[in-house]
């Protein structure tokens, strides 16, 4: 009887035998669109069994104290994460990055059920997070862990990940069109038929398993009432200014939050400090609570006292102006509530909490257009919807996963063109205010970032021990000519020769030409030593710090054939030209093949 691994092999051979690469990643894009619609669908029911819990009165339902839940949340993740993965969480999207990236792809197999743990005890709980980034992540680890299972090549394997998180998005959403346009432009997918098909394919297959599990429920009820008119159009523009500048707010506040949660010694107190903050914000404004559909939901359909839920200022709501500022306040405290939750230890992720943002304030810039004694009237309805796919396009960089993920998820197919001028306008504002969004600044500064620049694509995912050569002779400063040409020259094919003290350490370099005057001049033997011939390098790679594009610079600009590389304050090799533009071209034709 064939043993498991026996069996394993002979199905890899007739794959191999039988089925095309071609095929072989449309079979592989299905199995792993349906795999991420069951882990979407699994993860939103656990979220969704923890809300009922307490929305059925078990546990503190009608009880004002319930803004103390997030803090019991998160109170659980710390111990999930601090006595059973003793692993810190990380944000979904910008890990998967850096593991296409800098690891070709491959991704802790631990990942796959984690999320499913952590997120919906910081969601259902009521932590001002979504679902969306958790469903990702999980989906991506299942399909890396499969590919290295089959033995799929990197590229391909980077594609099938792409095709996770296209399905993950298409489930939670419905959304298969956004999902596909999300991997292009998040993942900076090449749109080519041989990606195309196969996001298609899962995302496809993704819907239709949220289809049978979930129904034909959908997350927003709406339909568009009132087309757009013309003259509404300036109107939208001022929409698309106002969530380009909450983009850059929305992005600010998160990175000076976590800065200053990182300043906490111990997580512990990042959990007591951030739960604090969470419960007193939870207090004035409880429409921060969870993810927020039902607040998005409630606004569309016009129940702004409804979508605001109780606050102590109930008795002043019969002023639209007190209801304009209290829905600017969750504008401006979702973002602060959000990146609070996640650097308190929550697990969440940054898209729906973008939707609620875009959709309070959205309805704030309609009623303000509205109130404001001028005689002018908009649909505060469309200005919701609006409002989302601006803030998207800012804080995302992705306008066209906006435009698609909004217009799809409510049928607003009739608002394209405000929907357009919004995210557009959101998008030029934010990208020349920040070069980065939440998902790449960190990947930016470590040099692990792709881009749809091929050049610097290429660049991050070669990796600099590929192209380091340690096949020369080290001598020493105090070795005479003599015995540099004995122990160095003669025994050595490369005109090159680094100088080391005896710890190791890089002093300088000598080239073949700089002793061939003097090898044969025998009464120099004895009298002269290395440090006599030894100089400088015109430049030093450091292995810690620099990238492959600090690298191809300091060839550029030192105009140099070889480079010393410096690990641990110890010479460690060189990088020549001649192989790293090699590396180069065959890393640029497989990822262009």
């Amino acid at each position: 009887m064939p043993t498991k691994s026996k069996l394993y092999k002979r199905l890899l051979i007739l794959r191999y035998k039988f089925i095309s690469q071609k095929n072989f990643v449309f079979i592989l894009s299905l199995v792993i669109g349906l795999l991420s619609g069951i882990v979407s669908v699994t993860i939103k029911n656990i979220t969704f069994t923890i809300e009922s819990i307490f929305e059925k009165g078990i546990i503190l339902s009608q009880n004002s104290i319930y803004f103390i839940l997030p803090t019991l949340g998160l109170l659980l993740v710390y111990l999930f994460v601090r006595y059973i993965s003793k692993e810190p969480i990380k944000h979904a999207i910008p890990s998967i990055l850096f593991a296409l990236s800098k690891r070709d792809g491959i991704i802790n197999r631990k990942s796959i059920y984690y999320p499913l743990i952590t997120a919906p005890l910081t969601v259902g709980f009521g932590g001002s997070v979504g679902l969306l980034g958790p469903a990702i992540a999980s989906a991506s680890a299942l399909s890396s862990n499969l590919s290295r299972i089959l033995h799929i090549d990197r590229k391909t394997r980077s594609l099938l990940i792409a095709c996770a998180s296209a399905g993950a998005i298409a489930s939670i959403f419905k959304s298969p069109i956004a999902a596909i346009i999300f991997a292009i432009e998040v993942f900076s997918l090449d749109l080519t038929f041989a990606s195309l098909l196969p996001l298609l394919i899962a995302s496809v297959s993704s819907v239709i398993t949220s289809y049978f599990f979930l129904g034909d429920s959908v997350l927003f009820n709406f339909t568009v009432s009132e087309k757009f008119i013309i003259k509404d159009t300036l109107f939208y523009i001022l929409l698309g200014i106002s969530t380009g500048v909450a983009s850059i707010y929305f992005s600010k506040i998160y990175f000076r939050i976590t800065s200053v949660f990182n300043k906490f010694k111990s997580a512990r107190q990042r959990l007591v400090v951030g739960g604090l903050a969470i419960g007193v914000m939870l207090f004035f404004i409880p429409p921060l609570y969870g993810e927020g559909f039902g607040f998005i939901n409630e606004l569309m359909l016009g129940n702004d006292i409804k979508a605001l839920g109780n606050t102590p200022f109930d008795e002043h709501l019969d002023n639209i102006w007190i209801v304009i500022g209290l829905l600017f306040g969750i504008t401006i405290f979702k973002a602060i509530a959000m990146t609070t939750t996640f650097a308190a230890g929550g697990a969440g992720g940054i898209i729906i909490p973008t939707l609620v943002m875009g959709s309070s304030l959205g309805n704030v810039v309609a009623k303000v257009i509205n109130n404001c004694g001028l005689g002018f009237s908009v649909s505060e309805a469309n200005f919701t919807l609006i409002g989302m796919a601006g803030l998207i396009a800012g804080v995302l960089h992705a306008p066209l996963t906006a435009i698609f993920l909004i217009a799809e998820i409510t049928g607003g197919y009739q608002l394209f063109i405000p929907l357009m001028i919004t995210a557009s306008m959101s998008f030029i504002i934010n990208k020349n205010g920040l070069d980065h969004t939440i998902y790449t600044k960190e990947l930016l500064e470590k040099g692990a970032l792709l881009t749809q620049d091929k050049d610097k694509s290429v660049l991050t995912l070669m990796k600099l021990d590929a192209v380091i050569e340690q096949n020369f002779i080290s001598l020493h400063p105090e070795m005479t000519l003599g015995e540099m040409l004995k122990k160095g020259v003669s025994k050595s094919s490369r005109n090159l020769f680094p100088v080391t003290d005896s710890d190791g350490s890089f002093m300088g370099i000598i080239l073949l030409d700089d002793i061939r005057t003097v090898m044969f001049d025998h009464t120099l033997y004895d009298s002269t030593t290395v440090e006599t011939f030894m100089h400088q390098a015109p430049a030093y790679i450091i292995y810690e710090e620099d990238s492959m594009q600090d690298v191809m610079k300091k060839f550029k600009d030192s105009n140099a054939w070889n480079l010393p590389v410096i690990k641990d304050n110890k010479y460690y090799g060189f990088v020549s030209k001649s192989k790293l533009l090699t590396a180069y071209r065959n890393e640029l034709i497989n990822f262009t093949s």
